[in-house]
């Protein structure tokens, strides 16, 4: 079993604050964006790009690769911080989200940028197509694996179970469902707006392998990844226990801050120094 450092840990919590503080700083030239999400998936994404995805950003098509598609894709500044930090670009092109003619639109577009594998905005079309991407791995014996982030609003969407059927039958083992389950969605808490819990159960009931993680734990979001598949012949679910806009403490679990934009431009001074010293606590507590 391979097991993450403690100083290994430790860098990988600075990079995911670091990541936030970008995100911060996005809104702050740029106005808003959708934060609530985007700090619920940063360190599931930070894992993933740093430990776990097969990549190279100097070939950003090298035919070995790895697939990621961020389903929800609301959530696409937090990976635009992610794939600047591991080299797709240079930083300076993050202060045009959502600008004119910018490749760093509110949704991603795999014409404008390296690194977006398919365009997402629209949900539930992310996991229909990474299971059309994995049966086509699986036909070519290739070793590629297919990487998948969901929200859990996101899964009410009726084409992410015919999906799931779809994944099950073709037996697609090289598949990685990984759902930001942060509880709440644009206008409310997704329980409330269409009941579907538990996640985990009705994943296993669709012939899914399936584990329920702590999403903000590096360590186990690294295991839980690097582990995949763990049943020979099943897709993989890992249910990511999230809190909505994790490390800001006056937004977490706010659905006003699912999309936001300060109203002073202090705000985000002090939203980078309550993240800045999360960081720091939350470093201090690994040995």
């Amino acid at each position: 079993m391979e097991l993450l450092s403690s100083e290994e840990q430790k860098e990988l919590i600075r990079k995911a604050y670091e990541n936030r503080i970008k995100i911060l700083e996005i809104i702050r030239r740029c106005g808003s964006v959708h934060l609530g999400g985007c700090f619920s998936a940063i360190d599931i994404l930070t894992v993933l790009y740093n430990k776990v995805l097969k990549h190279d950003p100097s070939q950003p098509k090298w035919k070995d690769r790895d697939i990621f598609i961020l389903s929800a894709g609301h959530k696409a500044v937090s990976l635009y911080v992610v794939l600047q930090s591991v080299g797709y670009f240079e930083e300076e092109l993050l202060w045009t989200v959502n600008t004119m003619h910018s490749k760093l639109p509110m949704h991603p577009d795999d014409k404008k940028l390296n690194g977006i594998e398919f365009p997402t905005g629209s949900l539930g079309h992310g996991l229909p197509v990474g299971c059309g991407i994995a049966a086509a791995f699986k036909q070519d014996k290739k070793k590629n694996k297919v990487f998948v982030l969901l929200g859990d609003g996101e899964s009410e969407e009726g084409s992410n179970w015919e999906a799931a059927l779809v994944a099950n039958k073709y037996k697609l083992d090289n598949l990685v469902v990984i759902i930001d389950a942060n509880g709440l969605q644009g206008e409310a808490c997704y329980e409330d707006t269409l009941p579907i819990a538990p996640l985990d159960k009705k994943f296993k009931s669709f012939g899914w392998s399936v584990r329920s993680i702590k999403g903000h734990n590096i360590s186990e979001i690294f295991q839980s990844l690097i582990e995949a598949p763990y049943e020979l012949n099943k897709p993989t679910c890992i249910v990511a226990n999230t809190v909505k806009a994790k490390g800001l403490n006056f937004a977490e679990n706010i659905v006003d801050f699912h999309h936001w934009g300060p109203s002073d431009k202090n705000q985000i001074e002090e939203a980078k120094k309550i993240v800045n010293a999360v960081c720091e606590t939350e470093m201090k507590g690994i040995n």
